[in-house]
């Protein structure tokens, strides 16, 4: 590790390593230290949302990641004797505007993984066995103190951010408030096991009486005898994570009394734990993904929704590190933290469900795909005040295909994939519009792409949109503004908010 980098991201897990990745493909000088001797190697986060494919797309992993990964099985509900199908959440065929409609089932080893490669083409590597240990801050960066392998490191940084989950020592170092609850006495173990006697069809819950002797056991894409267990712990009682206390434990249920347990992998014992940053940022110093906001394991939303952070934060660090605007970090809070309330929110309420009533939260919907997140209304929305219908300022970019006049076939994410701002110019309109762009030499490039008449009246109408109109598409995917008539203006509107 250099003893100096623009960026020290602290913590090697999913939002640390998206983070870096982005900073690295941005030509950041970055550098990751993870605490841990390796990568994580439990299954432990295992669903990633449509919307984070879009962004691990972006980032060039999701091939790599769907080849370890599959949809979700259906459920099968153990009532006594009898095995009840139940589908857990409704498949979505693959469409323009969405072409990672389903939620993938993928563990977070496996998703650390392809991320790490991902990083090491980059030509970075995680600095494992690297704790920090103190945060200095003055005007011109910040001082992390890092032990590594029993000797004292000092790193310079630009910008540190924590990646470093709950107990996040970044957040600490620097008195950030993590309000909300974790309630002890409510507790359930989670564990990889292999284990043979159980059908892989489907994923085996066992909802008990009120939820007070809740087990699942999900069969995991990678090996043909991995599972993960989730089972509730009696307020009581200490729960024994032995192999033989475990196949004791899960043959006690009805209908699994032929299973074999025959190693255990990765254990861990969850608690309910709440809580949001009242920050994400003090001076140089930020946060992201668990540093910033812990959820219940219900609704598949902390990995993803860390994931997103870093996506957010990634093109913004580079943007003022190139000489944007200071203030175009404190957008990073302004955009991820009521996300973040409002996750919490979600994914807080299906797990109280399942204590009262194991089966409701069983369900998924719209909600937890993280499609229709969207940033409208703040501070880099610059329509704000705009009343039109369809696309707004701060929504997601869908998808949308059109035909190039020899008539092969284009995909728009095709075109915004990468670390670039994206201007999509649909129909005619001013003849001299596009010739009279000024874009700056440093920080992310702009790339034009032109829809003329043929074909702008079908894209536009996708949208939601009426021709002509110029759509600017942030580098993380999501729109800058929709400007009908008025891009000279509305680009130099946000060129005084996020560029150099």
């Amino acid at each position: 590790m250099p003893s100096q980098v623009d960026v020290l991201v602290v913590g090697a897990g999913p939002a640390g390593l998206v983070l870096a990745c982005d900073l690295a493909r941005r030509g950041v000088d970055v550098g990751i230290i993870s605490a841990s001797s390796g990568g994580f190697p439990g299954s432990r986060a295992k669903g990633v949302q449509p919307r984070t494919q879009e962004v691990l797309d972006d980032l060039g992993v999701l091939p790599a990641l769907r080849s370890r990964g599959a949809l979700y099985p259906k459920l099968g509900l153990h009532l006594g004797p009898l095995v009840i199908p139940k589908t857990m959440m409704k498949l979505h065929r693959e469409s323009d505007a969405v072409p990672f409609p389903n939620v993938m089932l993928v563990a977070q080893n496996d998703t650390d993984e392809v991320l790490r490669d991902r990083l090491s083409e980059l030509g970075i590597q995680v600095q494992f066995d690297s704790r920090l240990t103190a945060l200095t801050q003055d005007e011109g960066g910040v001082t992390a103190t890092v032990e590594v392998a029993g000797r004292v490191e000092t790193i310079r940084a630009r910008y540190v951010v924590g990646a470093d989950g709950g107990a996040s020592t970044v957040r600490n170092a620097v008195g950030i408030e993590f309000a909300g609850t974790t309630d002890d006495s409510d507790r359930m173990v989670v564990a990889d096991l292999g284990l043979r006697g159980l059908s892989r069809s489907c994923w085996h819950i066992w909802p008990g009486l009120l939820g007070t002797r809740f087990m699942a056991l999900c069969p995991m894409p990678t090996g043909s005898d991995a599972f993960q267990l989730m089972l509730k712990v009696a307020p009581s009682a200490e729960p024994e994570l032995t192999i033989e206390q475990l196949q004791k434990t899960i043959t006690g249920f009805p209908g699994a009394r032929h299973v074999i347990v025959d190693e255990v992998r990765w254990t861990s014992v969850w608690r309910p734990n709440i809580r949001l940053a009242q920050h994400y940022r003090q001076r140089r110093v930020l946060l992201v993904g668990d540093a910033a906001h812990v959820h219940p394991p219900t609704g598949a939303q902390g990995l993803n929704t860390g994931i997103q952070d870093s996506y957010n934060l990634g093109w913004k660090l580079a943007q003022v590190l190139a000489g944007a605007p200071q203030p175009l970090l404190d957008s990073y809070e302004a955009e991820r933290q009521p996300i973040a309330a409002r996750v919490l929110g979600l994914s807080s309420e299906l797990y109280a469900s399942m204590k009262g009533r194991p089966t409701a939260a069983m369900s998924r919907g719209d909600e937890e795909r993280q499609l229709s997140l969207s940033y409208r209304d703040g501070p880099l929305a610059a329509e704000a005040t705009d009343s039109r219908p369809g696309l707004r300022a701060g929504d997601r970019m869908p998808g949308v295909r059109w035909r190039n006049p020899d008539g092969t076939s284009q995909h728009l994410f095709d075109h915004l994939r990468g670390p670039h701002f994206t201007l999509l110019a649909i129909g005619e309109g001013e003849p001299d519009r596009l010739a009279g762009i000024a874009w700056p030499g440093s920080g992310a490039p702009l790339r034009i792409i032109q829809i003329k008449s043929e074909q702008a009246r079908a894209v536009a109408h996708d949208l939601g949109v009426q021709a002509p109109v110029d759509v600017l598409v942030r580098p993380d995917g999501y729109v800058a503004f929709v400007a009908h008539g008025t891009l000279a203006a509305d680009l130099a509107a946000f060129a005084a908010l996020a560029l150099p």
